[in-house]
């Protein structure tokens, strides 16, 4: 079978909302500096851990969220989408929304919210994640760029970073860029990716785009540091393809540090 052909995993049908209940469709943004990643984690702070008082609060129960794109630690989001059930006589998204920028903002900002379908998932429903990986890649750092681009003070080479985006388009076994999962369960790492291209914004700016149907833990990450590492001359282009196939995270290059990325949407 080849790399194109691996199956991709299937998306899952969510239950409905229980009797009474009606489901709710949050996008919210956040600096992720502030945070160990999205999802709850005990004795540390994280974005779901910081919203679900605050909703709790509002709605007067206890909630469940779905999430689309586990943020790691550091990881910033423009629009993350939750999905939770709320009882019908406190399903206001106006009064949801407020609790949330009332209490959360600047760290988290929720940018808005609905009632939508029993259907709807904000994980199960999810047909793509895009990210975004800012490199500053000038001689002197910005400090007011600091918190949201990796620096690089070494030219990088753009048209091989580009090259090297070729080999990743399609379903693949992402084993060689995914953090392997803790457990002992046989977890599929094939991801199939319909977008990735850098581009110069000029000033010393360059990003990364990649839109997939869905990421593994470090994934982009890893794939941005490995793109630097081959724009910066330390491996070559046409080694990615090999690197992919090896399914070996040794064989990969650095993994880039989080505050360059950037959930940029979710799409439905």
């Amino acid at each position: 079978m080849t790399n194109t052909q691996q199956s991709i995993p299937v998306r899952v049908i969510a239950d409905p909302p229980a009797l009474g209940r009606v489901r709710i469709r949050m996008e919210i943004a956040y600096d992720g500096s502030r945070f160990r990643g999205v999802a709850e984690n005990t004795g540390i702070t994280t974005v779901v851990g910081e919203i679900r008082p605050v909703l709790e609060r509002s709605v007067g129960h206890e909630l469940e969220f779905s999430i689309a794109g586990r943020t790691d630690a550091g990881v910033h989001a423009r629009a993350q989408v939750l999905s939770f059930d709320v009882v019908e006589r406190k399903a206001n998204p106006v009064e949801l929304s407020r609790a949330v920028n009332r209490n959360l903002v600047p760290g988290i900002v929720a940018q808005s919210c609905s009632v939508v379908p029993d259907t709807f998932d904000a994980r199960f429903s999810a047909t793509y994640r895009h990210y975004r990986y800012t490199v500053l890649n000038r001689a002197v750092p910005d400090p007011f760029l600091a918190a949201t681009t990796w620096w690089m003070g070494m030219q990088l080479n753009l048209e091989v970073m580009n090259q090297a985006c070729e080999p990743i388009i399609g379903g693949h076994d992402f084993s060689s860029f995914c953090r392997r999962p803790k457990t002992d369960v046989d977890v599929s790492l094939v991801r199939r990716v319909s977008f990735a291209q850098w581009q110069d914004l000029g000033d010393g700016l360059l990003r990364l785009d990649i839109r997939a149907n869905a990421f593994c833990q470090q994934m982009v990450r890893a794939l941005a540091g490995t793109m630097v590492d081959i724009g910066r001359g330390h491996l070559r282009a046409g080694e990615m393809g090999s690197i992919l196939a090896a399914r070996d995270r040794s064989k990969a290059g650095q993994v880039a540090p989080p505050h360059g990325l950037c959930l940029w949407e979710v799409g439905y």
